[in-house]
């Protein structure tokens, strides 16, 4: 049944309804009508139990906008909305939480705090870039003058409020990181990170998995592992929904209509003097440039109509990949590179290849055989062609064919790579063309847009009555279902981001259909389809990665007992050749010079080898221990000795360097911390879908 069918069908049930809710209203016209009927709240949301209004989350974005714009100049794109909406949202949640902070701890700031800081030797970046004189130095003078004058008493009570914010700010800081602090010892191994260079020989015992069947994971041995490490198997909450897409493309009438536009315009062209650039930085949706092109630099619809143009004719408007296209044919200009068009038949047996050059010869139609017999996939469907291409875009004996044959020749197969090719030359030209163009994109007009959403709204209403996957049966749309969804995810598999629609889906129950939610391929109805709670993940869905962990663990251990006999073999101070013959297998090398804060040669990043180079000293042979690849003995052979010297000038400076690190991190984490253990409450998609 068809969607207008479907809600002509329950017309009259919509009309009682409507009828019963105007004398509803009439009877409650004196009262409050969103007492009875319900009000959707204006909060977004929550931080905690203190609201957060539409209003001055909206406030925001625009400011987050309009910097934005300032910094670059351009407009956030709608597709990047909803991302940029979700950064926004993180932005008032820190704030929020930031606030509350000041107000438990009672930080206060004084004015006296914040003269000083106005006043001070270093007032604000935010208020002295208005000061910068012709020279690029800040006029203390004129700045001084305007904090002193009564006339900017409003202005200099906003900057008196933002220093005051950034004083709570930082005295926020200072507090969270007041237990943040560096060791002498850290400073000294930061400074030898960077400065201390070692050698050393290494033994690598390596056993590869399938060498030895002791080393499969029993199935108690992976249950005894699942149980102990139960932990690491923590599922969170997910969902599944089912949706259809309504997708937001141009219609046929869109189309002809942006087509039947630019032919106006041509048509004013034409008789308008003031020059084809003036109409290009009007209309066209790509800056102006006059751009000298090769044919293949051509979109493929335009190339033989730009070919077969004069200079100075208009060519289009052509409908490409980039949208219709309307040309001025400048100039063509002479060139030393010559291109081919050609169009070719790829059979992989010769015999065969042999047989379609003689059904050609006698007047088989080349396109329809490429069509039928190709094995070339990309050119078959388009009747063999492969368009224009130069010298070394193709291998070298179909190379040569092409720019050797004659036009409208059909050659004799040649052989490739890839098989038997008949070729045919369609042209060869060594010009290039001098173009301006005005590109307008085939994009869905606001008219069919509306149309589209209005079926995405049609198709919810109907779902809500009759069912979800019944109503999409009946109107023979596609139900995709995806797969689980969690609600921290940013996007959704195979339609993108959409945060409201994530937020939606775990705010409601299963069964329960969504309103449409916009994403950039168009509009989305869904349905819950499926609740997980969160729990543990079941070992039969994680054996097999339990069962890889185990046995690289019996590995591993095994390798340490290689390398634990290779050791009583060499001895304290042995010849690491002996290796050899306690484990034929065994990997003797030396590295170049490597430090603990970088990559080992030939060995990668490995912390334990560094790590273990590093404490052990010089011509000192290492106890057996465990590395990324297997297990090691190793010899430093050389090592940087401390430069007690360079330590004592940059001892100071690592040791800042690491707090302000330390403290970023603190900082850092603390809002992570605090902001998990939150209560928010996420209302966005009641606001934005």
């Amino acid at each position: 049944m068809g969607m207008m069918a479907k809600m002509r069908s329950l017309a009259p049930w919509f009309i009682v309804t409507v009828g019963g809710l105007f004398v509803l209203f009439m009877v409650l016209s004196d009262s409050k009508l969103s007492d009875a009927l319900g009000r959707r709240s204006n909060d977004i949301g929550k931080v905690n139990g203190e609201k957060i209004s539409y209003q001055e989350f909206a406030n925001l974005l625009d400011r987050y906008r309009e910097f934005q714009l300032k910094q670059n100049g351009q407009e956030i794109p709608e597709s990047q909305m909803d991302q940029f909406r979700d950064q926004v949202w993180e932005s008032i949640i820190s704030q929020k939480l930031m606030e509350q902070k000041i107000r438990e701890y009672d930080l206060t700031v004084s004015d006296t705090e914040i003269r000083d800081v106005l006043l001070g030797p270093n007032p604000p970046q935010s208020v002295t870039q208005y000061f910068i004189d012709s020279t690029g130095r800040f006029n203390r003078e004129a700045y001084d003058a305007a904090i002193r004058n009564p006339q900017n008493k409003t202005a200099i009570l906003q900057i008196e409020d933002q220093v005051k914010q950034q004083i709570l700010q930082e005295k926020l800081s200072s507090l969270v990181n007041a237990s943040a602090f560096v060791t002498d010892e850290e400073i000294k191994r930061k400074f030898d990170d960077d400065n201390v260079k070692m050698n050393a020989d290494y033994i690598l015992v390596t056993v590869p998995m399938t060498s030895d069947s002791t080393l499969n994971a029993t199935e108690d041995e992976i249950k005894d592992y699942y149980s102990e490490n139960k932990n690491e198997y923590k599922k969170e909450e997910t969902r599944k929904i089912k949706y259809v897409l309504f997708k937001t493309g141009a219609s046929h009438a869109d189309t002809i209509a942006i087509k039947n536009n630019l032919s106006a315009i041509l048509e004013k062209v034409l008789v308008d003097s003031s020059g084809f650039k003036t109409f290009v930085e009007i209309y066209s949706e790509k800056p102006y440039s006059k751009d000298t092109l090769q044919v293949s630099q051509i979109p493929l619809e335009a190339q033989d109509l730009v070919i077969n143009s004069k200079v100075g004719a208009f060519v289009g408007p052509v409908l490409t990949n980039e949208g219709f296209i309307l040309y001025k044919v400048n100039n063509s200009i002479d060139t030393k590179e010559t291109l081919v068009k050609a169009s070719h038949i790829l059979i992989k047996d010769e015999a065969q290849a042999n047989v379609a050059y003689k059904e050609l010869l006698a007047g088989a139609d080349f396109a329809k055989m490429a069509i039928e017999k190709s094995e070339d996939p990309g050119s078959g469907k388009n009747g063999g062609s492969l368009g224009w291409f130069g010298k070394g875009q193709m291998v070298t004996e179909f190379d040569k064919a092409a720019f050797d044959g004659k036009i409208g020749k059909i050659q004799s197969p040649i052989k490739t790579q890839f098989g038997w090719h008949i070729i045919r030359v369609e042209d060869k030209t060594n010009k290039k063309y001098v173009v301006e163009s005005i590109v307008n994109k085939v994009v869905a007009s606001p008219t069919t847009v509306d149309k589209i959403y209005n079926n995405a709204n049609d198709f919810q209403f109907l779902a809500e009555e009759n069912g979800f996957e019944t109503t999409a049966k009946e109107l023979d749309y596609q139900v995709v279902e995806t797969p689980e969804l969690l609600k921290a995810a940013s996007s959704i598999p195979g339609l993108g981001s959409n945060r409201s629609l994530l937020l939606y889906t775990f705010d409601n129950d299963v069964d329960d259909v969504t309103p449409a939610f916009k994403f950039q391929s168009g509009y989305v109805v869904a349905m819950i389809s499926e609740i997980s709670d969160a729990g543990f993940k079941p070992l039969d869905e994680v054996k097999d990665n339990i069962k890889l962990l185990v046995t690289k663990e019996k590995k591993g251990e095994k390798e340490l007992t290689i390398a634990k006999e290779i050791k009583a073999k060499i001895g304290e101070n042995g010849d690491f050749n002996l290796a050899k013959e306690a484990f034929p297998q065994a990997k003797i090398g030396t590295t170049t010079s490597f430090s603990t804060s970088g990559s080992i040669p030939n060995l990668g990043r490995d912390f334990a080898f560094s790590q273990k180079a590093y404490e052990l000293p010089v011509n000192k042979v290492s106890e057996p221990f465990k590395g990324n690849r297997g297990s090691y003995i190793i010899k430093v052979i050389e090592k940087t000795p401390f430069d007690s010297t360079a330590f004592s000038i940059q001892k100071n400076s690592i040791r800042t360097s690491l707090l302000n690190q330390k403290k970023s991190a603190l900082y850092s984490q603390w809002l992570v911390d605090i902001t998990k253990e939150a209560d928010i409450v996420d209302n966005r998609y009641q606001f934005y879908r």
